[in-house]
């Protein structure tokens, strides 16, 4: 939640120093990226949630918090490098989506271990 916060945050320091109000999205291509930055970090947030709950009910506590906090960080990386070049999105971006898939698999192999279990 606080990742949340902070990237609607800068959102809103970015609208006040490009004098852009809202509902506006565009203007200065700073703001641009810092907007698209936080909505797209916004729409995977659900995911994100749901797979670490499951997979760590499921799976392992220990290893699904170690994802969880790796995501967390390539999560901050894709918003601080999409802020200043569109470029720079794109390892972290990648980096994030593999740590989901991990989650999936995490997810997948608790649930059935759990209930395949004789």
């Amino acid at each position: 939640v606080l990742f949340v916060a902070y990237f609607a945050m800068q959102v809103i320091y970015a609208r006040r120093k490009y004098k852009i109000s809202p509902p506006e999205t565009t203007g200065h291509p700073e703001f641009e990226r810092t907007f698209r930055a936080q909505a797209n970090c916004s729409e995977y947030f659900p995911i994100f949630i749901s797979l670490l709950w499951v997979a760590g009910i499921f799976f392992h506590q220990g290893v699904t918090a170690v994802c969880g906090l790796l995501y967390l960080y390539t999560r901050l990386r894709y918003f601080q490098g999409y802020a200043v070049a569109a470029q720079g999105r794109l390892g972290p971006l990648y980096a994030s989506a593999w740590l989901l898939w991990v989650l999936v698999g995490l997810a997948l192999a608790g649930l059935l271990a759990h209930f395949l279990r004789p």
